[in-house]
């Protein structure tokens, strides 16, 4: 007989409560906007890369007002080993004109708002609401999208979003960020892409992957 979503999420809850129970957000920041600037950098690169940079960006610049008007050149000479830094210098120098011009210097909450700030999407938004504000929400960035895949939370043929909306109705609204937190960790130690280490993982019996290769 096959198991419901709404029973393996338990056993996959109680699997990340065991082994990730102190799962957090991995970039490092000081400020609430050094935050959302920095989640804007981590896209399409790991947050370990991000938090090379980042204090090396924000000592440089340690206002809103300095990176406003620094040059794109000089942003993105201190971002320039991560991905697309060309691109994302104009994120980061519109983000902090917009916020220094427009929000009083402050990062807002509401989704409306932040959508706004250049180079904020969707799973942007979301992981700037959770870790800001504590608003229930769930990122789905490549951790999330696979593991929800290989466990059969969603279909391979899902979106971001439609993948989002699924685990939303599968969890508590206060569980949404921490179990955010622990599948991205869960990802990133052992479900990998390339060489998931199932020797060291429980929950083969609910995991449609191992299924397939076994």
């Amino acid at each position: 007989m096959t198991m419901k979503n709404s029973e393996k999420i338990l056993i996959f809850k109680k699997y990340l409560d065991d082994n990730f129970p102190h799962a957090q957000c991995e970039l490092i920041y000081q400020k609430d906007y050094e935050l959302a600037i920095a989640v804007v950098l981590s896209a399409q690169t790991t947050d370990k890369a991000v938090n090379l940079v980042t204090p090396i960006l924000f000592s440089k610049f340690n206002s809103l007002e300095k990176l406003k008007e620094a040059s794109l050149e000089e942003i993105g000479e201190a971002i320039r080993s991560i991905g697309l830094y060309r691109n994302k210098a104009v994120s980061v120098k519109g983000i902090a004109a917009m916020l220094a011009d427009e929000f009083g210097g402050r990062v807002p909450a509401d989704s409306a708002s932040l959508l706004r700030l250049p180079g904020v999407g969707n799973k942007t938004r979301n992981v700037i609401q959770a870790e800001l504000f504590n608003i229930p929400s769930m990122a789905v960035d490549t951790h999330v999208e696979r593991i929800s895949k290989r466990l059969g939370f969603a279909k391979q043929k899902d979106n971001p979003d439609q993948i989002e909306t699924k685990l939303r109705k599968l969890l508590k609204p206060e569980d949404l960020v921490k179990t955010n937190h622990q599948i991205i960790t869960f990802g990133r130690e052992i479900c990998h892409a390339r060489k998931p280490k199932c020797d060291k993982c429980d929950l083969y019996s609910i995991c449609n992957y191992f299924s397939k290769i076994n």
